[in-house]
């Protein structure tokens, strides 16, 4: 490579904010004329300034993948773990929820079941460790149970059940909210247990249930295996 005739500062920072567009860099291109001055004051290497610049691209760069993938959760409403309110309610315990946050259920592939009362904010925490689990890099796809039982038996009349479960398959975490909440057709509960049929032992799943997973409608007969696989189940001290 050639070396370049001597630049002004002038036409430096414009090279640099030129190359930024075409190289699509933008936090380098927002961040560089900001950190070039603080590099001068502080008279910081220009390895150091590199370094800079290219850790905020990356810091930028996870900051925006993170929000499309919580995005593409589809979350009703935002939700965080910091807001949720242990005190009004007890029975939560904010040290079990609290390594739920790390997502290592999420990387083993287990099940997490929330389990409680209406009011209790199963839905609150759902959305929450969903939404941590999409932070941390993982596909998320937040469902209410009635609406995965309709779209199930409505891909299964069009002849494309197959294409569905494989998309439902794709995401490592897929949340259920509300299952129980609403009485299901024995159709539309086999489809909605096949979903979670075709996950086991692969991606997890994460429910949120106004009644015990034994009770809930239709899936009596299959309780024992699946609460083996979850991570809380009701009477313990991580459910809702």
């Amino acid at each position: 490579m050639s070396p370049r005739r001597r630049m002004s500062e002038q036409a430096a920072e414009a090279a640099v904010d030129q190359a930024c567009r075409v190289l699509r860099l933008p936090t380098i291109r927002n961040q560089f004329p900001d950190l070039a001055a603080k590099a001068g004051n502080d008279q910081m290497s220009y390895l150091v300034l590199l370094a800079e610049l290219l850790l905020a691209d990356c810091d930028d760069r996870a900051r925006r993948r993170s929000e499309r993938r919580i995005k593409a959760a589809q979350f009703p409403r935002e939700r965080s773990l910091r807001e949720f309110d242990f005190d009004a309610n007890p029975n939560i315990d904010s040290a079990v929820v609290g390594p739920l946050a790390t997502c290592e259920w999420v990387k083993k592939g287990l099940r997490l079941c929330l389990i409680g009362d209406s009011g209790t904010d199963k839905s609150h925490l759902l959305i929450a460790l969903g939404t941590e689990a999409a932070m941390a890099g993982f596909r998320v796809k937040y469902t209410l149970a009635s609406k995965l039982a309709m779209e199930q038996v409505e891909a299964a009349d069009e002849k494309i059940l197959t294409k569905t479960l494989a998309r439902y398959g794709r995401v490592d975490l897929l949340c259920i909210d509300e299952l129980g909440s609403m009485q299901l057709d024995r159709r539309g509960a086999e489809l909605l247990f096949q979903v979670l049929n075709e996950r086991e032992e692969k991606n997890s799943v994460a429910i949120a249930s106004n009644d015990s997973f034994a009770k809930a409608h239709m899936f009596r007969r299959t309780c024992a295996r699946q609460r083996r696989d979850c991570t809380g189940s009701d009477g313990t001290s991580n459910t809702a």
